[in-house]
């Protein structure tokens, strides 16, 4: 079982600017939800940064509120919490496949993520998963955000004599071409 093997973790991130983070949850099970968010809230507090704290009625919901902050305030970086448990019908397929691949996509078009929604068998694989003093999925989402803001700043750095450069600049450092006699 995973839950008894050792896993290396990357130390959490050190930041020259404050770091502001938005955890979104879906509370559907609700203990889950508030074990996941003490998770998140411990990571960001610990490398230094601030949270804000937003409830969603399901897992669905969770990549919407993301791109609507993303459009309408100033977060560096997300964390996705929520618990989705199998049952007897195929939404639990839906609900994992759909919330995974929107908040997957958000990242493959540059925001910070964790993904902390927990798609388990049953609430004791969930409580397992969730527990923050345990396995701490919500650390874990919480920490790949702060790992994932750490990157697009170093990234966003400027750089001298990269890629295109205007015509003024460029025009600047040309001679006028052969001269006529």
């Amino acid at each position: 079982m995973a839950a008894n093997e050792a896993h290396y973790t990357l130390d959490l991130p050190t930041f020259d600017k404050p770091v502001k983070v938005l955890i979104v949850v879906a509370p559907y099970y609700k203990d889950v939800a508030d074990e996941l968010v003490a998770g998140a809230k411990a990571t960001i507090e610990a490398a230094g940064g601030t949270w804000d704290l937003v409830e969603v009625p399901g897992a669905l919901e969770v990549p919407t509120a993301i791109a609507i902050a993303e459009r309408m305030s100033n977060f560096d970086g997300y964390v996705a919490l929520g618990c989705v448990i199998r049952g007897e019908t195929t939404h639990y397929d839906t609900v994992c496949n759909d919330s995974s691949r929107a908040l997957t996509l958000m990242g493959l078009q540059g925001l910070c993520i964790g993904n902390g929604i927990l798609t388990v068998e049953n609430k004791a694989q969930a409580d397992v998963r969730a527990e923050a003093a345990g396995q701490n999925k919500g650390g874990g989402a919480a920490a790949a955000a702060l790992h994932l803001v750490a990157l697009s700043r170093k990234w966003a750095a400027p750089r001298d004599n990269v890629g295109f450069h205007s015509d003024a600049i460029r025009m600047a450092g040309e001679t006028t071409g052969p001269e006529t006699a």
